[in-house]
């Protein structure tokens, strides 16, 4: 009726910009609302800064709620860091597997710290702090229920590359997509906020390196 078509909400389109990260909302009901009330990620490094500000705006986004960063573990928080940048992560006691999964890999886990469920992102390195994180919230998006999650991951390869074909001239060998997002001529007075995104979206993969321009 037209009744029912005045009160849908408004549609959105999309352009792409935000790939996988663009976090849409779950379910009313999905698990995840209730095991991410909040994030503890006490490191204040530049990796550490942007892993507080993943989890913050995508848990919020994921669960259509404000998810706040704080200073305490309770009942729901998202954990996030090292032994040596977070005392929750310290006081599990888990240096030796962590260690042993290497700086870059991580360990995602339901837990209990101090009587509190929460979820842990756990690293001995804080790339694999940031790398646990853009996996768990792609878990989360996907659906998955974080009651009983248990993963560990190690990368394979020490050196992820993607393999850039553009030329300092601002064109692409074999490029279909318009030019360039390097502009070299303005570099490094001038750094495009695309810069920033582009290098989110690799580390959202666990890409590590890059090659920018062509033969190399």
């Amino acid at each position: 009726s037209a009744a029912a078509l005045s009160a849908a909400a408004p549609a959105r389109a999309e352009d792409g910009y935000e790939l996988w990260l663009r976090h849409a909302p779950l379910a009313a009901g999905h698990p995840l609302r209730e095991r991410a009330l909040s994030v503890v990620a006490p490191s204040d490094t530049a990796t550490g800064r942007l892993v507080r500000r993943e989890l913050v705006a995508g848990l919020a986004r994921l669960t259509e709620s404000e998810v706040p960063a704080s200073g305490t573990v309770s009942e729901g928080a998202v954990v996030a860091g090292t032994p040596a940048t977070a005392p929750p992560v310290a006081a599990l006691g888990w240096d030796a597997e962590l260690l042993a999964l290497g700086p870059e890999g991580f360990v995602l886990r339901a837990a209990e710290i101090d009587g509190a469920r929460v979820t842990v992102i756990a690293s001995a390195g804080e790339a694999g702090v940031l790398y646990g994180t853009f996996h768990l919230l792609r878990l989360a998006a996907t659906g998955h229920d974080l009651a009983g999650l248990d993963v560990s991951e190690r990368p394979r390869l020490d050196r992820r590359l993607l393999n850039h074909w553009d030329n300092l001239d601002g064109s692409i060998e074999r490029g279909y997509a318009g030019r360039s997002l390097w502009r070299w001529d303005e570099l490094p007075g001038a750094v495009s906020p695309r810069i920033g995104d582009y290098g989110r979206a690799n580390a959202s993969l666990g890409l590590n390196g890059t090659v920018l321009n062509n033969v190399n």
